[in-house]
């Protein structure tokens, strides 16, 4: 995208959120100017909070690093030294012009053409979601090829997290609702509950669980079809796939920006075929593939109270998950398929090797979880350990392979940051200033590779000061085990069987202006690099 097609799109958001990002811009360009020889400021980190919730999700911004200078570097963004720096400040005064402009209170140099992204959610019925039309196209001459993937890359990302607000609209939601058989599915899922805990007393199972499953069954069976050509609209006759045909301005109004040409050759009549990405629009087309398969049933999910997310895979396909509360794990869940927690369904059943997968919700895009390598397979066993003085995992088991910045292996996070003393020469983890609460956790998930956990050996080091606390707790698929965070190594056999753990700190009490500093996790002296503030070992066995 050209400099100044990267600015207009920027400017395209309405003034509020326009200002917002605007000023982060700013800051990562002004930092750069003001200190041209300082790594730290040339580098962003993608996983950072601040760029993943305020700059990601708004049209344009990403776009705007990218017509600056920045490049991708895996984990992050950097600015490299042979980057310009006259174009660096072109596209900064871009924005501070805009952005003065907007503060006087002067029209914008362009007015929104859509609904914001962060406001998708609350557009009205009957309009169609903004991320179907509003994704920046980059012109292929205009980067090297590498970061026009990236900008690719990142462009999916902002359209995901778009999308997914669209799925909370309530009055969208009705509709869905209207479609849906809920009080059938509601009784059949008591009535499938009832049985279960019949024949075994003691099962963690929920309504919800049973819900889900009449959900993906009704879908499959009665509400959706799957297209791999059209009869003709004429004959009834077989049809192929013969290319592309231009959208109509209807097509573009539900998120169709492209219409498969599905030929019959004994009419020679085309009978088009448009790839709708707007959920209101599938409620009455009911038919597509993975993707409207998928679009669709999040909706129907969310409209019938289930917590669901929307899993993206880069090698072409889309799936749901729904968070069961009884069993306290996300559910894979595949409308196209009707299974329900079967995730080796593609690698194994399709032969489909998976790559990378993002999870999108109204809430969050879910971070990172620890999945046995090869190496870990053949010796049976995961070893972890993080330093927060050299601030980096050492995965021992894989090679001792080495991953920098503590946030990097961390599954959710919430309210948590790395607190640097240089005075004092400590460092810690702790939650921000202001919040009550802070919460951070580390996922492993074994089920993938047909294990279990045979043992599990932990140590956490957490300190408190006055009324701080620190709550440390193992969860599994069985089980949840509250534990000390005393820098002690602890065993946990009752985990043995569980083909998933979760490690989670919550960050809690203090008193004062000071408050969040009264709990923490991993203390140490920025002196003390030999030694490790958080290790977990777990001993594996087959399913």
């Amino acid at each position: 995208m050209a400099a100044s097609s990267a600015v207009s799109t920027l400017c395209e958001n309405p003034t509020e959120v326009f200002l917002d990002v605007a000023k982060l811009l700013l800051t990562y360009a002004d930092n750069i100017l003001r200190y041209p020889n300082e790594e730290k400021y040339r580098s962003i980190r993608i996983g950072n909070p601040t760029f993943s919730t305020k700059l990601l999700p708004i049209k344009g911004a990403v776009e705007c690093l990218f017509a600056m200078g920045f490049e991708e570097a895996e984990t992050h963004l950097v600015f490299p030294k042979s980057a310009s720096v006259e174009q660096l400040k072109l596209i900064r005064e871009s924005i501070a012009a805009e952005r003065d402009q907007r503060l006087r209170g002067e029209c914008p140099a362009q007015q929104p053409a859509a609904q914001p992204a962060a406001a998708s959610a609350s557009a009205p019925h009957g309009s169609p979601p903004a991320a179907a039309s509003s994704q920046p196209a980059a012109p292929p001459t205009q980067h090297p090829p590498s970061l026009e993937s990236s900008m690719s890359f990142f462009v999916t990302l902002q359209s995901n997290f778009q999308h997914v607000m669209v799925y909370e609209n309530q009055e969208l939601q009705q509709k869905a609702r209207s479609c849906i058989p809920h009080q059938e599915l509601s009784s059949a899922a008591r009535l499938r509950l009832k049985e279960a805990k019949r024949a075994d007393p003691d099962s963690k199972l929920g309504i919800e669980d049973f819900l889900v499953l009449e959900l993906l069954r009704w879908f499959k069976r009665d509400f959706f079809s799957w297209v791999d050509s059209l009869p003709c609209s004429r004959c009834g006759g077989l049809t192929s796939n013969a290319g592309a045909l231009s959208p109509s301005t209807d097509d573009l109004r539900w998120g169709a920006q492209r219409v498969e040409n599905h030929f019959c050759r004994s009419c020679q009549l085309s009978t088009r075929f448009p790839r709708y990405n707007s959920p209101e629009k599938l409620l009455e087309a009911r038919r597509g593939r993975c993707g409207e398969w998928a679009n669709c049933f999040t909706l129907c999910c969310r409209a019938v109270g289930l917590e669901a997310r929307y899993i993206w895979d880069s090698t072409d396909h889309v799936w749901t998950e729904i968070y069961s509360v009884s069993q306290r794990r996300w559910l894979h869940c595949d409308s196209c398929e009707n299974a329900c927690d079967k995730p080796l369904l593609y690698e194994v059943g399709w032969g489909k090797k998976l790559s990378y997968i993002l999870a999108f919700s109204k809430d969050q895009a879910a971070g990172f979880t620890f999945v046995p390598t090869e190496k870990e397979m053949s010796d049976r066993l995961l070893h972890i350990r993080y330093s927060a003085s050299r601030d980096e995992y050492c995965r021992v088991s894989n090679s001792s392979e080495v991953i920098r910045s503590w946030d990097q292996c961390v599954w959710r996070n919430d309210s948590v940051f790395r607190k640097v003393e240089t005075d004092w020469q400590m460092v810690y983890l702790a939650r921000t200033e202001g919040s009550s609460v802070g919460k951070i956790s580390w996922k492993f998930d074994f089920a993938p590779a047909g294990l279990k956990i045979k043992s599990v050996s932990v140590m956490a080091s957490s300190q408190t000061f006055q009324s701080g606390t620190v709550c440390w707790c193992l969860q599994s698929d069985q089980t949840t085990v509250e534990f000390s965070g005393d820098g002690t190594m602890q065993s946990f056999p009752g985990l043995s069987g569980s083909s998933e753990l979760i490690v989670a700190a919550e960050l809690s009490g203090g008193e004062g202006d000071a408050a969040w500093q009264h709990s923490q996790l991993f203390r140490q002296s920025l002196k003390e690099t030999e030694d490790s503030s958080f290790e977990i070992i777990i001993s594996l066995q087959d399913a």
